[in-house]
C-alpha cells in the first residue's frame, strides 16, 4: 500500500525584471539536501547550480534559471526561503558608530527590488551608432564565476566579459546587429573601438543594476554606545 504524499501550498511571485507572475511551492527536504551539499562544498559554482536547480524544481519547471537576471534569481530564492524556512532571518550587523555586531531580525517578506529610476537600455554612443543593453543573466554569471576562480584570470578581462554579455545588440543607421550572431572576437573588437566616455555609458548601465535592498533600523547592542542605526543592506548574502 503506497504511503500518502503530502501536498505543498502554492504561492505566486513576480519576476522583477519582467513583471511576469509565476507559481511556486516551498522547497522540500530533497531540495534542502541539494542546498546543504552545495553550501558545504564552499564552491561558488556549485552553490549557484544548486540555487538554479531548486528554483526550477519549485516553480514546476516553468523557469529556466539560466535565463534569469542575477537579481531575479536572488529575489526568487529569497521568497522561496521565506516560505520554506521562515519569513524572518537573524543577521549580525555592525554598528556604524562603534562597529559592535548586533543581531537584527529581518522580515524577508519586506525585502524588495526597486525597479524605478533605472537608466534606459538604449544607449546612444554617437549620432549614428548605439547599443541596446540587458541586465546580466545567470548563465553568463555562472561562466564568469568559473573563469574567475582561475588564478591567471584578470579582473579587467572578467569585467569586459560581463559588459559583452550584457550587450543585446548594436545598431547603426542601416542595421541592427544581434550580439548572439557575432563572434566573441568581433564583440571584443567593438569594445576596443570605444572611447572612455562611450565605455563609461555602458558601465553606468550595468552599475545601476537593481538589487535586493532593505533598510535595517536597530539600536547598537553595546550598552556604552546605544547608537540608533539605519543601515541599508543589499545583496542576498546580507540576509542570511
Amino acid at each position: 500500500m503506497p504511503l500518502p504524499i503530502l501536498e505543498s501550498p502554492k504561492y505566486e511571485v513576480k519576476i522583477p525584471s519582467t513583471g511576469k507572475k509565476v507559481s511556486y511551492r516551498p522547497y522540500l527536504v530533497k531540495e534542502e539536501k541539494i542546498l546543504m551539499i552545495a553550501m558545504e562544498s564552499q564552491d561558488q559554482n556549485q552553490i549557484l547550480g544548486a540555487m538554479k536547480e531548486v528554483i526550477s524544481n519549485c516553480t514546476f519547471g516553468k523557469i529556466d534559471a539560466d535565463t534569469l537576471c542575477t537579481f531575479d534569481l536572488e529575489y526568487i530564492f529569497l521568497k522561496l526561503r521565506a516560505k520554506s524556512v521562515g519569513e524572518t532571518s537573524k543577521v549580525k550587523i555592525k554598528c556604524e558608530k562603534c562597529e559592535t555586531s548586533t543581531a537584527v531580525e529581518i522580515n524577508l517578506d519586506e525585502v524588495e527590488i526597486d525597479m524605478t529610476g533605472r537608466p534606459s537600455a538604449n544607449i546612444r554612443l554617437t549620432d549614428k551608432v548605439g547599443v541596446t543593453m540587458s541586465w546580466p543573466k545567470m548563465k553568463a554569471a555562472t561562466n564568469l564565476v568559473v573563469s574567475g576562480e582561475k588564478p591567471n584570470d584578470s579582473k579587467v578581462s572578467s569585467a569586459i566579459d560581463v559588459i559583452v554579455s550584457c550587450i543585446d545588440s548594436i545598431y547603426d543607421e542601416a542595421k541592427v546587429y544581434k550580439s548572439s550572431e557575432q563572434t566573441k572576437a568581433e564583440m571584443m573588437q567593438f569594445i576596443d573601438s570605444l572611447n572612455q566616455a562611450q565605455f563609461s555609458k555602458i558601465q553606468a548601465f550595468i552599475e545601476a543594476m537593481p538589487k535586493l535592498e532593505h533598510v535595517a533600523k536597530f539600536k547598537c547592542s553595546n550598552a556604552k554606545c546605544g547608537h540608533q542605526n539605519e543601515i541599508t543592506l543589499s545583496g542576498m548574502q546580507n540576509f542570511f
